[in-house]
């Protein structure tokens, strides 16, 4: 690219604003090994426009884009079909570090961003483990979370949660057997099951009751949420 400005679209801006929140997510869940650079097109000389775990080349938000990102930046331009890949690269320290350059494409098909991701290789794998496993705070909170269904397709997903759901709903003593199935429903609709297509139908086969009762409960649902 041979301008040091890319005039940026209103749709441009929302798509980064969305890879700005996204950093703070990917940040948590790789922990502190990781630098995260997110970059505008916009004005080359302070590109940055989010970062996380700076320390590790210095950088803060408002710094420039590097010289090796906008030579990967012309390559990617001049080969679209290019496959991103990750490479070594060393910081101002000398340390070595594993990164990524990620293009980010924003209305009309152009680049209007990057994100780049450096692994600091000579983080000590003690601190990077103590970084990503629980802690001893968080034991018993794993200990108690559900477990995620990974399923191919939407019946398995259904069946599955239903069944869960039916399990803790009977194992409770302070739910009579008259409002069981309305418990059911309940906390179906809290997970939001019966936004996938057919839930309903299937629910209420699988409870063998009719379709317009397991409707009479979710309207029940949202008309208290609704008034609360």
């Amino acid at each position: 690219m041979d301008n040091s400005f890319l005039k940026l679209t209103a749709t441009d801006r929302k798509i980064l604003d969305s890879f700005a929140l996204m950093l703070n997510g990917l940040g948590a869940y790789l922990g502190d090994g990781y630098e995260l650079v997110l970059h505008s097109l916009e004005n080359l000389d302070h590109s940055v426009i989010k970062i996380i775990n700076g320390h590790y080349t210095g950088r803060k938000e408002g710094a420039p884009i590097t010289d090796l990102a906008l030579k990967m930046l012309r390559q990617i331009e001049q080969d679209p079909s290019r496959t991103v890949s990750p490479y070594f690269n060393k910081n101002n320290s000398d340390s070595l570090l594993r990164s990524c350059t990620i293009p980010i494409t924003g209305e009309h098909g152009r680049i209007i961003g990057l994100l780049c991701m450096n692994f600091h290789m000579e983080m000590p794998l003690s601190e990077f483990l103590q970084g990503i496993l629980p802690s001893h705070d968080d034991a018993s909170s794993v200990a108690h979370t559900s477990s995620e269904t990974f399923s191919d397709n939407i019946d398995d997903l259904i069946l599955s949660s239903l069944t869960e759901t039916k399990e803790v709903v009977y194992n409770d003593p302070d739910i009579s057997s008259s409002n069981r199935n309305k418990e059911i429903v309940f906390r179906l609709y809290q997970q939001g099951i019966f936004q996938l297509k057919d839930a309903v139908i299937k629910v209420a086969d699988q409870l063998n009751i009719s379709k317009n009762t397991v409707y009479l409960h979710i309207r029940n649902f949202k008309n208290t949420s609704s008034t609360n």
